[in-house]
């Protein structure tokens, strides 16, 4: 893992974006995996004020989501297909055909999640993954017990991950309880992953996945053994890591430092 710690979460949120970018402009046809979430919102900004000034195109791109809630409607406000659209798709020139998510109205959610795994294979598999990390160590959908070796399927939500969302929802009754989820063996077969972390509450989910063991109890643990995963915190997100020798800190004047 390289570790990089900047002072705030809207430099850490900039340079993820920056990095994501910088890949499509080094391969114009890549795979990106994109994440959702509140932390997202401010990457994808940063990912649309780019392409706004020219110095990024998605016209080649292709993307595949992590995942998506099963029983609510494409276009329901709570979607993930939602929140992509108006989060990023419609605002830059990706074909609509490019991207995809899981299928969460599928009449057989099972054979839907298969389907996406091929799909993903098909397309030569991602080139790089964008990530957040829930407040129980999960990434994707993938709960704390998931297996490390999993792939693209159906998972039942904790009561913390629905907690947590519930405040997307009118309800906590409203709150999913199933998703259709790439496994982490799918995340980890990514050849390269960004993973973004912001705010003192998920620090501690921060300082298992990078500082503890390898554990199925902390999913995203799993990046331990990626050949290439970058880690983007703030300084609240870093406040529980032990060992701070080998991480580098990203200050205002470095914060351009990946080139477009």
């Amino acid at each position: 893992m390289k570790i990089l710690i900047h002072d705030t979460a809207e430099a850490a949120e900039k340079d993820t974006a920056r990095r994501l970018a910088q890949a499509v402009n080094k391969k114009p046809d890549s795979v990106l995996g994109l994440a959702t979430g509140g932390t997202m919102t401010r990457v994808y900004e940063e990912l649309v004020a780019l392409y706004n000034q020219k110095r990024v195109s998605f016209s080649e791109a292709t993307t595949f989501n992590l995942d998506e809630y099963i029983g609510l409607p494409t276009e329901h406000p709570c979607s993930y297909h939602t929140y992509m659209r108006e989060a990023l798709f419609k605002h830059i020139d990706i074909p609509e055909a490019a991207t995809h998510l899981p299928d969460g109205m599928a009449s057989d959610p099972d054979q839907a999640a298969a389907d996406y795994e091929a799909a993903i294979h098909a397309a030569g598999g991602i080139d790089l993954q964008l990530l957040g990390i829930g407040h129980n160590g999960h990434i994707g959908f993938n709960e704390p017990s998931s297996s490390l070796q999993s792939r693209t399927r159906v998972k039942t939500l904790t009561e913390d991950t629905r907690r947590a969302n519930q405040r997307y929802f009118a309800s906590f009754d409203e709150t999913p309880i199933y998703a259709i989820t790439m496994g982490i063996a799918t995340i980890m077969d990514a050849r390269e992953c960004l993973l973004l972390a912001t705010g003192a509450g998920k620090a501690d989910a921060v300082a298992a996945m990078i500082e503890g063991p390898m554990s199925a109890n902390c999913p995203a643990s799993a990046l331990q053994m990626h050949q290439t995963a970058t880690i983007l915190l703030d300084s609240e997100a870093a406040s529980r890591l032990a060992n701070r020798a080998y991480y580098e800190y990203v200050h205002p004047k470095g914060d351009d430092s990946v080139q477009l």
